[in-house]
C-alpha cells in the first residue's frame, strides 16, 4: 500500500474515533439518570468542558503540528483520547465524570487541525473525494456513537460504553505508531514551498466568509448533534422506545449525512466550491425550523435535511482551507479554523441545557438554530467564484 493511501486511511480512522467519543456521552446519559440521581440537563451540563477543550486545544496542537510533528501528535490523538474515555467509563462521582470528559475534549482537539493537513498534503489530485470520504468517516462515527453507545448501555451498562471504545483506541494508536514513519504528515518538499498566487483581495473575502459560516455553522452543528438522541427520544414515541432503538434511528440519520459528504466532496471537484456551498447551505434552514415541531416520521426527514447541510459544509470548509493555504502554515490555519468554530459551539451545550429544562424545550432551540441556518445561506450567496486553476487543480495549495 502507497504510504500516503496508508496515512489517509489512519486518519480517516482517527475521524471516526473523534466523532463517536464526542457523543458516546449524549446517548449513555440515557442511562445514567438513577445512579448518579441527576436530570437530563444537569448531567448534560458536566460536558461543558469537553467542547470547551475541543476547540481551545486546537490551538496549541495545530502549532505543535507544523513545528514539531503532525504524525507524532497524531499518535497522541490515539493514546490519550482512549485513556481518558476508558477512565470516564470508571467515574464514581459527577466530579470525577466532568474530569474525564473534559479529558476527552483536550485530546479530541488534536484531530482536525493535524488531520485536515495531513490529508491535504496526501491527497493529490483528489483533494475534494478525499475530504469527503474523509468526513464521511467522520460522520459515521457520529452514527455509531449513537448505535453502538444505545445498545452497550442498555445490555452491559453506560460504563463499558466508554471504556471498550477506549481501549480499542489505545491500541489503534500503537500500530499507527509502528506502521506510519514521522514525516509523513507533510507534503512533498517540492509542494509544501509552492506559493498561492491568488489576489489578495479574493483571499479576504473568502476567509470573511468562512469566518461568518464558522462561527454560525458550529452552533448548529454542535447544537444538532447533541440534542439529536434526546430529541428522538421525547418526539418518536411510536418509533422508538429504548435507549437502542434512539441510537438506531439516530445512526440512520447520521448516515444520511455521511452519504451526503461523500457527493459534497465530488461536487467540490468537479464544480466551484460557491455551487457546492449553496446547494448544501439550501438544506439547513427548512429542516432545522421543521424540526422544531416535527414529530415521528416528519421528524425523520426534518433531521435528514440538517444532517446533509451540516455534515456537507464541513466538507466545503475543510476544502476551503486546503485550497487558500500553503502546507507550512496549514496546521495552524486549520486550528484556528476549529478553535474558532468549536469554541462558539461550546455554548450549544448549555444553550439546550437551560432551554430544555427551564422553558422553551427543543421547539425553541431549534427555531434560533433554523435562524442561524438562513445565515448560512446568505453567507453562501457572498462567497466569490474561484479562480479556475483552483477549480480543477485542487493540489496547487500544497
Amino acid at each position: 500500500m502507497p504510504s500516503s493511501q496508508r496515512v489517509v486511511n489512519f486518519v480517516n480512522v482517527a475521524h471516526f474515533i473523534d466523532h463517536m467519543f464526542l457523543l458516546i456521552f449524549p446517548t449513555a446519559i440515557l442511562g445514567m439518570g438513577r445512579e448518579f440521581g441527576w436530570s437530563y440537563g444537569e448531567l448534560l451540563a458536566l460536558s461543558v468542558g469537553t467542547f470547551v477543550m475541543f476547540g481551545a486545544g486546537s490551538l496549541p496542537a495545530g502549532w505543535l503540528g507544523d513545528r514539531w510533528s503532525r504524525r507524532n501528535m497524531l499518535v497522541v490523538f490515539f493514546t490519550g483520547i482512549g485513556a481518558a474515555t476508558a477512565l470516564t467509563g470508571l467515574s464514581t462521582q459527577p466530579w470525577m465524570l466532568a474530569a474525564g470528559l473534559t479529558l476527552i475534549g483536550v485530546f479530541s482537539s488534536i484531530y482536525h487541525p493535524i488531520g485536515g493537513a495531513m490529508l491535504a498534503a496526501n491527497a493529490g489530485g483528489r483533494l475534494g473525494r478525499v475530504m469527503g470520504l474523509n468526513g464521511v468517516f467522520g460522520n459515521i462515527g457520529i452514527a455509531s456513537a449513537a448505535l453502538v453507545t444505545g445498545a452497550i448501555t442498555q445490555y452491559l451498562g453506560w460504563r463499558w460504553a466508554f471504556v471498550i471504545p477506549g481501549a480499542i483506541a489505545a491500541l489503534i494508536g500503537v500500530a499507527f505508531w509502528i506502521a506510519v514513519p514521522d514525516g509523513a504528515g507533510k507534503a512533498a518538499v517540492g509542494k509544501a514551498g509552492r506559493k498561492l498566487d491568488i489576489p489578495r483581495a479574493l483571499v479576504v473575502r473568502v476567509f470573511a466568509v468562512l469566518t461568518i459560516v464558522i462561527l454560525v455553522g458550529g452552533l448548529i452543528f454542535q447544537g444538532a448533534t447533541i440534542a439529536l438522541p434526546k430529541l428522538f427520544d421525547e418526539r418518536m414515541d411510536k418509533l422508538a422506545d429504548s435507549a437502542a432503538m434512539v441510537g438506531a434511528l439516530a445512526a440512520a440519520i447520521y448516515t444520511v449525512g455521511a452519504m451526503a459528504q461523500l457527493v459534497v466532496g465530488r461536487m467540490v471537484d468537479r464544480y466551484s466550491l460557491k455551487t457546492s456551498f449553496l446547494v448544501v447551505s439550501a438544506f439547513a434552514a427548512p429542516g432545522l425550523l421543521i424540526a422544531a415541531y416535527a414529530t415521528d416520521c416528519l421528524m425523520l426527514v426534518a433531521a435528514g435535511s440538517v444532517m446533509i447541510a451540516i455534515f456537507g459544509q464541513v466538507t466545503i470548509n475543510d476544502t476551503m482551507v486546503a485550497r487558500y493555504t500553503t502546507d507550512e502554515w496549514r496546521s495552524r490555519v486549520f486550528a484556528v479554523r476549529y478553535f474558532v468554530g468549536f469554541g462558539v459551539a461550546a455554548a450549544a451545550v448549555p444553550l439546550i441545557s437551560v432551554l430544555h429544562q427551564r422553558g422553551g424545550g427543543f421547539a425553541t432551540v431549534f427555531t434560533v438554530l433554523g435562524t442561524l441556518g438562513i445565515l448560512v445561506f446568505v453567507a453562501a450567496v457572498l462567497f466569490p467564484r474561484e479562480q479556475s486553476h483552483l477549480k480543477t487543480a485542487p493540489a496547487a495549495a500544497e
